[in-house]
């Protein structure tokens, strides 16, 4: 992670890089939102180098740190550790140090309100040069009880619960909207959102005055194995959630990111013949939904898992502590594998597929990972010539979003939510109303819309629409927005 919160790594350019890409964006009216990760720092970053090398170091209370004479601390989980420790001992000073996440992640102790303002300070650096925003990474575990009780048996099934949304977290979001966020034309949003929709709104309700907007995970995580999801839960996912933030408060709505597979992987089908239009049928829902949609780069195109064979191929540290959790433990690597390659996060890295030339477009260098072997196919250059590609079906949707404000503010509420394989709702807001209607089958389905007089067919990701009197039989994985009268 971030050894220097005021300068650009050097693989990525300079300051000055950064600074041209901050006007060339705000140039055309693109807005940019810096991701901070302020939890943690890396353990290069100067202020752990002084922390580790003495008690009485200026900087030693800018980590927790537990000393040995105290005894071992109580087991605390991470994320990112090869056996699962968070705790990590250190000899030069014989104390243990903190890292929810991995053993070079070292977590920042938000209990000292010098950490804090270097934080605030980091911060105005960047809202002075212009960025519009902030991504807070990892932001809901900031706050620590720090008397790090023992925690209770079956804790691992509500890791959010007993490590998120700490006994100061509040105070200290105040604290950064006061000195920050209220000063300058810029937004925050949290990655994550609790264990609750009371967590949730008491981060993003606006008259908290802390944060604008966060992520919730329960959609995302839904696919955890090879069985995949149900449509049913699906909807229950998303309709409770919009249900919670109805009337107040703003939240997100994506189904992919950089810790995640391919969208089309995990909730479409990527076989040749329905890869295109189950993209655009997850495009339609996310961008036809209520709430800030977040499109992860390349699912505009319908990007797919690159279907690594072997665990040397991985560079996902997750994947690699995974695997080599699995050999000591003598379970099934074969099983461990086939997971892997339909869930590994590495999936949603491989570099931005622009056009056919070597390594997609994306660099002359070699790449952190390789390419997608099917970027010939499916690039940026390829799509943007045919009008009936994803990234077309992509561009129509965001128009139909911006120009239409049910889709943004409306009220939303479902049709027949009991059907098997369609996910219909309705958009309402004022006199406007439309009606989304989505097959989330690789067969075709059929939905009885008798109950509404239909007008114009704003979107449709197929060239026909079979309508039989009011019933409307729907092709695989085919997406059609109605205007109603």
């Amino acid at each position: 992670d971030i050894s220097d919160y005021r300068a650009i790594q050097p693989e990525f350019g300079t300051n000055e890089d950064f600074d041209e890409l901050l006007k060339g964006l705000h140039d055309r009216d693109i807005k940019f939102v810096m991701d901070l990760v302020v939890n943690h720092s890396s353990d290069e970053h100067e202020w752990f180098k002084q922390s580790r090398s003495s008690r009485d170091n200026p900087y030693r209370d800018y980590y927790h740190w537990w000393p040995a004479e105290k005894g071992k601390p109580n087991y605390r989980w991470s994320f990112f550790d090869p056996k699962g420790e968070a705790w990590k001992y250190n000899s030069l000073t014989d104390a243990y140090y903190l890292h929810y996440f991995a053993q070079k992640q070292p977590d920042l102790n938000w209990e000292n309100p010098k950490v804090r303002q270097e934080v605030y300070d980091i911060m105005k650096y960047w809202a002075d040069k212009g960025v519009d925003g902030f991504r807070l990474d990892a932001f809901q575990f900031i706050s620590k009880d720090l008397d790090f009780p023992p925690l209770p048996e079956g804790y691992e099934k509500e890791v959010i619960k007993y490590y998120g949304m700490g006994p100061n977290i509040h105070p200290y979001i105040k604290e950064m909207y006061d000195q920050v966020l209220s000063k300058y034309d810029v937004f925050a949003v949290s990655e994550g959102a609790g264990s609750s929709f009371e967590d949730a709104h008491a981060l993003v309700d606006k008259d908290r005055n802390e944060l604008q907007m966060a992520y919730h995970f329960e959609a995302g995580d839904m696919v955890r194995d090879l069985s995949g999801y149900t449509l049913e839960t699906f909807k229950e996912i998303h309709s409770r959630w919009d249900s919670a933030f109805a009337e107040k408060g703003w939240l997100s709505v994506f189904l992919a990111n950089h810790d995640k597979a391919r969208m089309v992987n995990r909730f479409g089908n990527p076989s040749p013949q329905f890869r295109a239009p189950s993209t655009k049928m997850l495009n339609t829902f996310i961008l036809s939904m209520r709430g800030t949609p977040y499109c992860y780069y390349g699912d505009e195109l319908g990007m797919t898992n690159i279907n690594f064979d072997s665990i040397e191929q991985y560079q996902d540290i997750a994947a690699i502590n995974g695997y080599e959790k699995v050999k000591s433990e003598g379970g099934d690597l074969d099983q461990y594998m086939a997971e892997l390659k339909f869930l590994s996060r590495d999936n949603g890295r491989t570099p931005m597929q622009w056009d056919d030339t070597e390594n997609a477009g994306f660099t002359t260098g070699n790449p952190w990972l390789p390419v997608n072997s099917n970027y010939r196919e499916i690039n940026v250059e390829v799509q943007q010539n045919e009008s009936n590609s994803c990234l077309s079906h992509f561009k129509e949707m965001i128009d139909l979003r911006l120009k239409t404000p049910a889709l943004i503010y409306g009220a939303y509420e479902m049709v027949e939510p009991n059907h098997e394989t369609v996910y219909a709702y309705t958009r309402s807001y004022n006199d406007q109303q439309y009606l989304v209607v989505l097959n989330f089958s690789d067969q075709t389905s059929s939905i009885d819309l008798s109950n509404f007089d239909l007008s114009d067919v704003s979107i449709n990701n197929y060239q026909v629409l079979n309508k039989e009197g009011s019933t409307l039989n729907l092709e695989p994985y085919q997406a059609v927005i109605f205007k109603t009268k």
